[in-house]
């Protein structure tokens, strides 16, 4: 272990470290070093003799878990790591929830649905209770369900709670407690929790028995909580009671960066830490180390504007830097051509790469004007928070048959897969099951397995009993050791679906065909790589489905590595930084959003997430807004946002236009608003017709900019164990590449090629994606 671990550390720091006895709460201002700081004070507890198996650190990302315990190991210089429990609060509780769910009536493999499992089931519940699910929207009645559960409140509870019906009647959805009631009873009989249960569920097995709390209470000596601010009132009390025993539970945060109460995080959280816990050591982070002293200025001046908040001051010893770029365009077409233009200009003039850029927007419906100049420029971006791999249809197809073969109680994810790829099981033939199951309390699975006495005949017979048999022999091949991907494969193989997809030569089809051979590939890596937990290096099918199932929207395509420009929500953008970071879209109603300005509290989150947009950069920072743009379909004008009258003038640049956009403010640079922070008493913008609109928007493309490849006519397919390590070959998709390395048995040969105009290098599994030698 490094002798010097504390010399790195300011005074500061250094103090939040070496506290090891006691409630402790680190606040810790934006880019102030609060990882190294976590990292730290966790070898530090190792160095003076905690047991790692006595410390839990629960974060809110994978990747956060992931960058945490490698710098540990760092620190370590050992395997000691191994033995932690560092995670996000969902993998952690769903681990300890396997060892403890008979306790609760579920089994130990218990599949763990996403949000559009859960809409699955509502929709069914919807459907039996004849309710109209255009009025009774699934989204919404899903989040009426999230929210209740983050509140920690049961079925019988809603039900009963006079306020919750009061809003239910208002909103004439009278029935959503019902809906909440038989939504918790078919995913206990489907042997499933979604992601608000393993908060939820973990609080009941800690409330209702004893003696698992007293068991984890003894085990997690030293608690750590990182990004305390975004905690939601179950997290709240699923800590303290684990932290009751000891209150050695360290708390890290900032409450100007509290942004998620739309998740149901409470900023209380944090502002009340001091008075939940006696005896609270309380240690400010203030010294950032991530952004020039007038971005920091500017993030200081706007967020001392809010009430609710612990007082800090951020400072750093970073040079002075450019003043911000502020820049008005005509309409929103223009901002975006603004900002392609701007990025290659900064490509060109400061030697940046296109990783080194980010686009920050309010909501994703923005992105569309960014897209398309980007696109023209030919800059190679990436949408952060679109539709996840793991969220398209084929993926799910695939997935469905891996969670019902670990779990044959999983009734939705069986009603998914039954008749595809189409086997002659029909809607009444699924029909009748389930009002079997019902009729006898019986699992969708066992009427299956007994189809033939419940009246089942023919070819339908014949088409359930092959469903079953095939399930059977690949839940066979799981239990004798077959890894994830041995299973995988054959799925791919039996059901029909690889080929079904292979013969689909659409553009469509091709681009489902490309995402099952990726999701093959990542079974196969997921084999491959040892765990990093310590335990043994299992790679079952079980083990595979709970972390992809446990990924969260920050770990999602977020490949740091990737020469692209980054386009994402705010939201999205906590914890990341950038050298340059463009904040677009400044205007009343869309930021802050219309949405939230009723209260005081609505409108400092909105303050806070312009503190956050401003603080993810580290060089330059330009933030622009339209006079005009379309929102659903019709032309506004916009007034420039309030929180544009917070910055102070003396770190501002109005005067910027830059790659080909003239500038909006004309040769005197004033931007036509006061300096009132009423927006009903700032000078109008004069209207403005702009120069180019239609209300007819075309349809986003794909995020990642990609060829559109044309094999050649005498494209012919080689045999792969023909194939080596420096050849040239032409994929069909792909283009023209080079093969670096080549992996695995003959009749299973991956290899890995570097296409270069198709985004560098891939892994290519040659018996479903065929190429063709153009060189030896």
């Amino acid at each position: 272990m490094k002798d010097n671990y504390l010399a790195e550390l300011n005074e500061p720091q250094r103090a939040a470290v070496t506290h090891i006895n006691g409630p402790l709460m680190i606040v810790a201002g934006a880019g102030s070093g609060k990882t190294k700081v976590l990292t730290t004070r966790i070898a530090h507890l190792l160095r003076n003799g905690v047991d790692a198996f006595n410390i839990l650190s629960l974060t809110f990302t994978n990747k956060a878990a992931k960058e945490m315990k490698e710098r540990v190991e760092r620190i370590l210089g050992s395997s000691e790591a191994r033995n932690l429990y560092i995670g996000t609060f969902h993998s952690v509780f769903a681990r300890l929830l396997r060892a403890e769910a008979t306790k609760l009536g579920y089994p130990s493999d218990f599949t763990i649905y996403d949000s559009d499992d859960a809409k699955s089931v509502i929709k069914t519940i919807l459907n039996d209770l004849n309710l109209d699910d255009k009025h009774y929207k699934p989204n919404l009645v899903y989040g009426r369900i999230s929210a209740a559960k983050n509140s920690l409140m049961s079925p019988e509870e809603y039900q009963h709670d006079h306020a919750v019906q009061q809003e239910d009647m208002r909103a004439n959805r009278p029935m959503i407690g019902q809906i909440y009631d038989a939504y918790a009873k078919r995913c206990f009989k489907n042997g499933a929790m979604d992601f608000d249960d393993l908060l939820y569920k973990m609080y009941l097995l800690l409330k209702h028995f004893p003696d698992v709390l007293h068991k984890y209470q003894h085990k997690f000596k030293y608690i750590m909580i990182d990004e305390y601010q975004d905690t939601n009132p179950a997290q709240y009390e699923i800590i303290k009671l684990l932290g009751a025993a000891h209150e050695n539970i360290c708390v890290v945060g900032d409450d100007a960066q509290s942004i998620y109460s739309f998740r149901g995080a409470t900023i209380q959280n944090i502002l009340q830490f001091e008075k939940d816990y006696e005896d609270t050591k309380v240690v400010k982070l203030e010294q950032n180390y991530r952004s020039t002293k007038s971005i920091l200025n500017v993030a200081n001046e706007v967020i001392g504007n809010n009430k609710g908040q612990i007082p800090k001051n951020l400072w750093t010893d970073n040079t002075e830097g450019e003043k911000i770029k502020l820049v008005r365009t005509m309409t929103d077409n223009e901002e975006g051509k603004f900002v392609a233009d701007t990025i290659a200009e900064q490509k060109l003039r400061n030697h940046y790469a296109n990783r080194d850029f980010c686009i920050l927007y309010r909501t994703n419906a923005q992105s569309r004007s960014f897209e398309e100049s980007l696109r023209r420029m030919n800059i190679p971006y990436r949408i952060f928070g679109g539709i996840s791999f793991y969220q398209r249809k084929e993926i799910k197809d695939f997935l469905s048959y891996l969670r019902v073969i670990s779990n044959t109680r999983d009734e939705e994810n069986i009603k998914r897969i039954i008749n595809y790829p189409v086997r002659g099981i029909g809607k009444t033939t699924i029909e009748k099951t389930m009002v079997f199951a019902n009729e006898h309390n019986m699992t969708f699975w066992d009427v299956l397995v007994r189809a033939r006495e419940f009246g089942f005949k023919g070819g339908t017979l014949e088409a359930i009993d092959g469903f079953v048999t095939m399930i059977q022999s690949f839940q066979a091949m799981a239990q004798q050791n077959h890894n994830a991907y041995d299973v995988a494969i054959a799925v791919g193989k039996s059901t029909g679906i690889v080929k079904e997809l292979f013969n689909d030569k659409t553009t469509e089809g091709l681009a489902r065909y490309e995402n099952i051979q990726e999701l093959l590939n990542s079974i196969k890596e997921f084999t491959e790589t040892p765990t990093e937990d310590g335990e043994l290096l299992e790679k079952s099918l079980g083990t595979y489905l709970q972390q992809i199932s446990l990924l969260t929207d920050a770990d999602n395509g977020n490949d740091e590595n990737s020469d692209q420009v980054k386009l994402m929500t705010i939201h999205a953008a906590k914890g990341l930084e950038f050298p340059v970071v463009f904040n677009v879209g400044l205007e009343e109603s869309l930021f802050p959003s219309s949405m939230s300005i009723n209260t005081r509290e609505e409108l400092e989150e909105e303050r806070r997430l312009f503190y956050v947009a401003v603080t993810r950069a580290k060089s330059r920072l330009f933030i622009t807004y339209a006079n005009s743009r379309y929102r659903f379909g019709n032309l506004v004008q916009n007034e420039p946002s309030r929180f544009l009258d917070e910055m102070p003038e003396k770190y501002l640049d109005r005067s910027y236009a830059g790659g080909g956009v003239r500038n909006a403010f004309g040769g005197s640079g004033n931007s036509g608003w006061g300096n009132s922070n009423n927006m009903f008493d700032r000078k109008k913008t004069p209207a403005t017709t702009p120069q180019s609109t239609t209300s007819q928007r075309p349809a986003p493309k794909p995020a990642v900019v990609a060829t559109n490849h044309v094999p050649s006519p005498n494209f012919t397919p080689d045999d792969p164990a023909t194939m080596e390590p420096g050849m040239e070959v032409e994929h069909q998709k792909f283009g023209f590449g080079t093969i670096t390395a080549m992996e695995g048995a003959m009749h299973n040969r991956i290899a890995t090629v570097v296409f270069p105009k198709a985004g560098g290098e891939k892994k290519i599994m040659l018996n479903y994606a065929k190429l063709m030698i153009v060189k030896k």
